[in-house]
Formats: structure tokens, C-alpha cells, sequence
């Protein structure tokens, strides 16, 4: 969505070491300015999936006269930055590949596609490109896939249709380049089919994307008027049976904080994201029939972009996101322009949300040297010193909420492990345990990316069960594998299928080492056994109805050694379909931040029901009743509203409403959220588990 064009922080201070803390078992009193000792679980045998090829990535711009730099390429490679997108945001909408034009918008030289490819190349990365819906046609974008893939051979196996087109005045507000006469949902899903045939058409092995948006952000949930339902929930049906992946954008933060307020709200942030990805993933899966892959093809802070807070903020959001069904992270951008300088948290902020520096000048203030890596930058940076192409993402929990963790079974066998430290004044010590993982006793390898610090600092040191993490830091920790007998490979992606006997959970054989099964559910970074079998397929019975199960599968060998573990299948427990009630939930109206519903309640049982009490519980926190109709509405417990009890009629004057044998009653309330907004999936009528419609 981005455009614009501008300012790095001022120099950094010299880098620190990152200092090793005692063993685990004997830590010592913690020092002034030290909290005492955070306990991190890392759980090797709940997988969260593979790190793609194109995991991390970032996006370029037409407008951008240094985009090409041969510097850009350098630093591009430096991060091990794997996908690029072209030509930049909204001007996806405007930009004519063949004559490299964007009418309404500035063309920098050099920055045509040709050169652009040179510096993907030179970087080691691949394309991700924008293919022009707002202002061009299937033949024209048809003709980009021809040129680059048959005619020069670029190999560019990402496509997307369009940017953000829910922009282009649809709903009212208008950013995003659309000639189109009918700028609906639904036009733009009838028309990305034409483009993908046509794309297709002539690359058949290219994937091709279309935009989705993403819970709690504008328009998500809006019903413009003459639709019958929002974006989402008209686009993913119709183009789910041919798309290849959805794209998604997220710019948390809504404004500058004054020189007084810190960043630290900026950090609370990425930990709703995972929701928020479910959200949409749930989506697809109800309304295409499928699990399409998702990418974050835009995503940057809207506050403190060049503090050191937007390193932790990078770090934080790509590993949440790529543990979260997202299979390409693309920062926004490059470059991009100074928007306002001012001071948050004692750091000079330029408000450039580029990850380097154009070396420009506003109020007096200049940006460091052009190409200058911002913390953003350094933030992206070292992931690759946890994570490639190949590895197990795992999981990881912290009971410290300043302290964000993420974990990574490499391929080669080694554990690493990544601590983020948001608080900005206070060193924590932390204490790490490790399940389905046996460190060896070779002293680790850290990276740190300290507060003031221009680069990365390597350190070889400690052990693997204690460590010390500095105010404001990033570190990544590679635990060495104590070596033994390899075991058997991990089985093939599960799925999973309900029956009337509960849900069967399948998956492709693991190989002939693999002398039986075992079926973990994940429970936070804990695991339970659900299971075991020698065959290839397990009936999960007795499941708790309307339950959320992300489970994985682990190939047993004939010494009773585990292995790595599946990738994840999440699935949601059917209710009894047989109960004396059934509810129906739907949205009927969103506004980002807030949402409307109804709930229709059905007695399906043989009497009538006076006095009829229906209980919920919102999946998410800061999901929440704000006022409701057609009965009284109240929550209950200490939930923060996640907990709601409505007894239809009953409002003041009536009287309590029956349900009739074979009759409903529909109630319906405003609801306020804070990002996600799930719908939720256990109804009880006075205590009985209705079944879901």
C-alpha cells in the first residue's frame, strides 16, 4: 500500500558481547537492574511446520531511484533476504511492464524490470511480482509471464493479482488504482480467475496469489451495500479451487508516540498476529474447501520505525508469522522517505518505514549514509543465524511476557533458539529446558543484537540451559544435538477428517525404519499423547466437543526413538449432531475493530424450553460483547467478556421468551475486538452442548 520516499538513526554505539549466565541448576541472585530468572520451554516434538525457500523477503520499488544499488544486492544477500516484490505496493495497480510506465505516479530510471532482476539475481533471491488488476488486463499480465519466464527465463514462480484492491473506493476510501466499472468483491474475484487462466496459460508451473484482508484491520468484515457478505467471505470461495496462495498486509500501530511515551506497545503487538493469521486460514479452509497458503506480502510498524524497537518488532513478527501457515514474510520496503523526525524512547525515529536508510534530510535532521541498515533491517538480519530453508519450526513458550521465544529444529539436527528481550531497561537471566531434543555438551553459538549495537555479535560460550539476555535484545542461540542412532523420518503432512466415530487423522508412511506411530496434541509448547498405532491413520474418539486440536504425528522406530515431527494439522472436535438444540453464528457486519452478529438458538427436543440460558466463550481475548438485542446479555467469570450468557427475551418489560419444540429464536449483539475475531465453536443451552450449524 505504501509509497512515498525518505530518513536511518544516528550512530549506534559499539556493539556488546552477549554475557553467559551460570547452569539452570544453581543460578546466582540476580544483580541490580536484573529481573530474576524466566523459564523457557522448548518442545522439539510440536512441529509448526517447514521454513520456505522465500521466507524472508522484502519489497521494491518503481519510484525508488537506489533500488538497484549494487549495495541493496549486498545487504539483500547479507540477510539471506530469499523474495523481493515488484513493482512496489500500490503501484502494482499502475505499473505497465512493457512501456515501464505508471501514469499518476513517479518512475525512477534504472528501476525498469530487467534491472530489477539483475539485483534478485545478484542477491540470490527470487521475484514475487504484482501483476496490474487496478489498471491492466489478463493479456497484459499473461504477456509479463511470457516475457519474463519463456522469452528471458527468469524462472519467476510468484505471482500476485493485484494489491490491495478492498482500496479502491468500494468501501469508501480510495488508495488503490481500480478502472474497473463493477470495483466489487466480487468482480474482483470473477476477474482473478481471468487473469490466473491466462497467466496460466501460459506458465503452468506458476502460483498465482489473490488479496484477502486481515482481521481487525479495515475493510475486513464490511458489507458494502449491494454485497450479500465482505471481502473474504466473497472472494475465497470463489477463486479457492484455483488460486495458489492468499496474500495479506499488516501495519500495526495507528500513531507517533511524543518524546515522553515509549514503544513498548508497538512490541505487544506481534503475539495477536498468530490469531490473526488463524482467523484467515480458518476462513479459507470453511468457505474454499482447502488449506491455500498464505504470505504476509506486506507488513512494517506504523510507529517507532526506526528505533530500535522495529528491530525486535521484525524479528518477532516474521518468526510469529511463518509459525502461523505464512510462507513468505516482505517487509515494507527498501527505501521509502522521511515522514516526520522526531525522538520516541531517547532514539532518534525519521518515521521511514524502509529498512535502509536513502540518506535524506527533514526539519534540519539528515538520516544516516545512504543504504544504512536501520534496526528493521538488523531485525530480519539475524534470523538466518537460527532458521533456513528446510528447518522445523518448533514450539517455544516463555512465562515471562516481555520475553518473546521462538525455536528451530535445524535440519542438520541442532536446535536453535530465539529470545527476544522487549523491555528496554531490564537484563533478564533465563533457565531453558528442552523436550524431544538432548543438547550435547559443547558450548553454544550466540548472536545478539543489542540496544545502540550497528551489527550482529557473535559468541561461542556457556551452556545450553542458562543464559543472560540484555535490555532491548535479540539473540539467537544454536544448541549443538548430542549424537546417537539417526531415528526413523518424520511422517508425511497429516489431515484430518471427521466421522461419526470422531476424527480420523491420516498421513502418508514415514519409511521402513518407522515401526509404529505416535499422535501428539499440542497444548501451548507441551504435547500429549492422543494415540499410537502401527498403521498409517488413528480415530481420535472421545474429543472435547468444539475444541480446537493442532496435532502431530511421530514415527516410532524399533528402539522406541521418536522423530521429528510432522507437520501440523489443526481441526476443530465436531459437536453432537444429534443434540436437543442447534445453533447458528454469523457475522453480519464488521468495521475492523469492531463487528455485529446474530445467533439463531433451534430446539430440536420434543418440549418446550422456559427460561433458556445460552452460554458461549469467545475463542481470543479482546473479543467481546459491547450490547446485544433480543435478550439479556451478560459475562461471566473473570474472563475479560470472553465468557457470555444471553437468555433470550427477558430485557426489561418482557417476559423470558420460550422456545417452542421445533421453533428458534434469533438474539444478536455489537461485539468489540482487538484484532481477531473468531466465531466461537461450543454453545450450551442451559448446560446442554447444542450442535453447531
Amino acid at each position: 500500500m505504501r509509497r512515498a520516499l525518505a530518513v536511518p538513526l544516528a550512530a549506534f554505539l559499539a556493539a556488546s558481547l552477549l554475557a553467559a549466565a551460570d547452569p539452570a541448576q544453581s543460578p546466582p541472585p540476580a544483580p541490580p537492574g536484573q529481573a530474576g530468572a524466566v523459564e523457557i520451554t522448548v518442545n522439539a516434538n510440536a512441529g509448526l511446520g517447514t521454513l520456505h525457500e522465500a521466507a524472508y523477503g522484502a519489497n521494491a520499488a518503481v519510484w525508488d531511484p537506489h533500488m538497484n544499488d549494487p549495495e541493496v544486492a549486498r545487504l539483500y544477500k547479507r540477510a539471506h533476504i530469499a523474495a523481493v516484490r515488484y513493482p512496489g505496493g500500490s503501484y502494482g495497480d499502475l505499473y505497465h511492464w512493457e512501456t515501464h510506465t505508471a501514469p499518476g505516479g513517479t518512475v525512477a530510471p534504472g528501476t525498469g524490470f530487467d534491472q530489477f532482476m539483475g539485483t534478485v539475481r545478484a542477491a540470490g533471491a527470487q521475484a514475487v511480482v504484482i501483476a496490474n488488476y487496478g489498471t491492466g488486463t489478463p493479456e497484459e499480465a499473461a504477456g509479463w509471464v511470457r516475457y519474463a519466464n519463456v522469452t528471458k527465463k527468469y524462472g519467476v514462480k510468484f505471482w500476485e493479482v493485484g494489491n490491495e484492491l478492498y482500496g479502491n473506493g468500494h468501501y469508501g476510501a480510495t488508495w488503490e488504482a481500480d478502472d474497473h466499472p463493477d470495483k466489487s468483491p466480487a468482480a474482483y474475484a470473477r476477474t482473478t480467475l481471468e487473469f490466473a487462466r491466462a497467466m496460466k496459460a501460459v506458465d503452468p508451473t506458476i502460483k498465482v496469489g489473490a488479496v484477502l484482508t486481515i482481521p481487525g484491520s479495515w475493510p475486513d468484515g464490511v458489507v458494502a451495500a449491494g454485497d450479500s457478505a465482505s471481502w473474504n467471505h466473497t472472494v475465497i470461495p470463489v477463486v479457492a479451487p484455483e488460486i495458489d496462495f492468499f496474500t495479506v498486509h499488516w501495519y500495526p500501530g495507528t500513531s507517533i508516540p511524543d518524546t515522553s511515551g515509549d514503544v513498548v506497545g508497538l512490541l505487544a503487538s506481534p503475539p495477536g498476529l498468530a490469531e490473526m493469521l488463524a482467523q484467515v486460514r480458518a476462513d479459507v479452509a470453511a468457505l474454499g474447501g482447502r488449506d491455500v497458503p498464505l504470505a504476509l506480502t506486506e507488513v512494517a510498524s506504523n510507529i517507532g520505525r526506526n528505533t530500535h524497537a522495529a528491530g525486535l518488532f521484525a524479528a518477532d513478527t516474521y518468526l510469529t508469522a511463518l509459525e502461523n501457515g505464512v510462507f513468505t514474510v516482505d517487509w515494507f520496503d527498501t527505501h521509502n522517505a522521511v515522514e516526520k523526525v522526531g525522538t520516541i524512547d531517547g532514539e532518534t525515529d525519521y518515521q521511514d518505514i524502509g529498512f535502509l536508510s536513502l540518506g535524506q534530510c527533514a526539519d534540519g535532521v539528515c538520516e544516516p549514509p545512504l543504504n544504512t541498515p536501520f534496526p528493521s533491517y538488523h531485525g530480519i538480519e539475524i534470523l538466518h543465524t537460527a532458521a533456513g530453508p528446510g528447518d522445523g519450526l518448533v514450539r517455544a513458550a516463555s512465562d515471562q511476557p516481555k520475553v518473546a521465544v521462538h525455536a528451530v529444529r535445524q535440519a542438520g539436527g541442532d536446535l536453535a533458539v530465539v529470545m527476544i528481550n522487549r523491555d528496554p531497561a531490564t537484563a533478564y537471566p533465563v533457565r531453558l529446558r528442552y523436550t524431544g531434543f538432548t543438547p550435547s555438551g559443547r558450548a553454544p553459538v550466540t548472536y545478539a543484537f543489542t540496544r545502540g549495537a550497528t551489527g550482529i555479535v557473535r559468541a561461542e560460550q556457556g551452556d545450553a540451559y542458562a543464559r543472560t539476555l540484555p535490555p532491548y535484545s535479540i539473540t539467537t542461540m544454536t544448541v549443538r544435538a548430542a549424537r546417537g542412532p539417526k531415528p526413523a523420518p518424520a511422517p508425511g503432512t497429516p489431515t484430518a477428517r471427521g466421522t461419526a466415530d470422531g476424527v480420523t487423522v491420516s498421513w502418508p508412511p514415514a519409511g521402513r525404519k518407522a515401526d509404529g506411530y505416535e499422535v501428539y496434541r499440542q497444548t501451548g509448547a507441551d504435547t500429549v499423547l492422543l494415540g499410537t498405532t502401527r498403521g498409517t491413520s488413528l480415530t481420535l474418539r472421545d474429543l472435547e466437543p468444539g475444541a480446537s486440536y493442532t496435532v502431530n504425528v511421530l514415527a516410532r522406530d524399533r528402539t522406541g526413538r521418536l522423530s521429528r515431527p510432522s507437520a501440523p494439522v489443526t481441526f476443530t472436535a465436531p459437536t453432537p449432531p444429534d443434540s436437543t438444540c442447534a445453533v447458528r453464528y454469523r457475522v453480519t457486519q464488521g468495521w475492523g475493530r469492531g463487528f455485529t452478529a446474530e445467533v439463531t438458538v433451534a430446539n430440536r427436543g420434543a418440549a418446550d424450553v422456559a427460561d433458556g440460558a445460552l452460554t458461549f466463550r469467545f475463542p481470543v481475548a479482546g473479543e467481546r460483547v459491547s450490547s446485544g438485542w433480543g435478550g439479556t446479555w451478560t459475562t461471566e467469570g473473570t474472563s475479560e467478556g470472553r465468557d457470555v450468557r444471553v437468555v433470550p427475551g427477558g430485557q426489561a418489560g418482557e417476559q423470558t421468551r420460550t422456545i417452542p419444540a421445533g421453533g428458534s429464536v434469533t438474539v444478536g449483539f455489537v461485539g468489540a475486538n482487538e484484532g481477531a475475531y473468531p466465531s466461537p465453536t461450543v454453545f450450551r443451552l442451559n448446560g446442554t452442548i447444542c450442535s453447531t450449524l
